[in-house]
């Protein structure tokens, strides 16, 4: 699904801010990204679709897209800040929020502290703070992204970010190719990004959430578990559940049916019909 003339300009901003993506006419809607990724490469598949009905607006991270790398540690307020001043730069006094991953965490700390411009939700393989066993896989994470060995970084990052039968599926060439691809596309500032991945914490923050919630879990996920996910639900009050039988990338392995689960949520929320019963409240 493509844009339509009116809908698809697009305007990128670079300068002292972070690199600002805005694009579509509509209800304003925040996008953040994950670690390790890009506006492009996270949100890439599905934002024609988005921006159709919706004023889609985006900041790449320090070190990501074209923001240069960041000289000190990132904070989630920090990210938080960004993605609300793009909403002010663009004029969206109230937006939708999406978060995906790490942006998961941005967009519910933005959530947190501006509950009343916040109109929806949407989560995607989210977190509120990484268990032991994503700390210990992100710590090599780290390491290797700090090594420049992009070779082995993507030959680790590949079996965590795709689902067994994803991975499975490829034949001898194409696994070659994208681990290749994985190495070429990583971000400058992917140990920065790991970095705070590893010293999230917005368990707090949950509670603070009155807007309608749509926490998406990746079932498949071997980064992020879905047990893990599903905390985030646990935590928001009448946050709503629909799963996505995909690993950790679901731009990538799914990204018709992800689409489908963000834009009848926000169509459900925007009219107040049921689009679709893609969603369960959170158990």
């Amino acid at each position: 699904m493509s844009a339509s003339a009116s809908t698809s300009t697009r305007t990128r901003t670079t300068g002292a801010a972070y690199a600002r993506t805005a694009v579509g006419r509509g209800p304003a809607l925040l996008l953040a990204h994950g670690a390790g990724g890009s506006v492009d490469a996270n949100f890439g598949p599905v934002l024609p679709a988005l921006a159709a009905a919706h004023r889609a607006v985006a900041v790449d991270y320090p070190g990501s897209g074209e923001t240069p790398r960041a000289k000190a540690p990132l904070t989630l307020d920090t990210l938080a800040d960004e993605l609300i001043a793009a909403a002010d730069a663009e004029g969206a006094d109230t937006f939708a929020l999406a978060g995906y991953s790490l942006g998961s965490a941005v967009a519910v700390r933005a959530a947190a502290r501006h509950p009343s411009r916040v109109k929806a939700l949407i989560l995607t393989a989210p977190f509120a703070r990484p268990d032991t066993r994503t700390t210990l896989a992100a710590q090599i994470w780290h390491h290797l992204a700090s090594s420049r060995d992009r070779d082995k970084l993507a030959r680790f990052v590949l079996p965590l970010a795709l689902s067994p039968q994803a991975l499975d599926s490829l034949s001898p060439e194409q696994l070659a190719g994208t681990l290749r691809g994985t190495a070429e596309s990583a971000p400058e500032g992917t140990a920065d990004h790991v970095d705070l991945v590893i010293r999230t914490d917005v368990r707090a923050d949950l509670a603070a959430i009155t807007a309608p919630t749509l926490v998406i879990t990746t079932t498949r996920d071997q980064l992020v578990p879905p047990a893990l996910q599903r905390e985030v639900a646990a935590g928001i009050k009448g946050a709503r559940v629909a799963e996505i039988a995909t690993g950790h990338l679901p731009f990538a392995e799914d990204p018709a049916r992800w689409q489908r689960l963000i834009t009848d949520f926000l169509a459900e929320t925007e009219t107040g019909v049921q689009t679709g019963p893609g969603s369960r409240p959170a158990e």
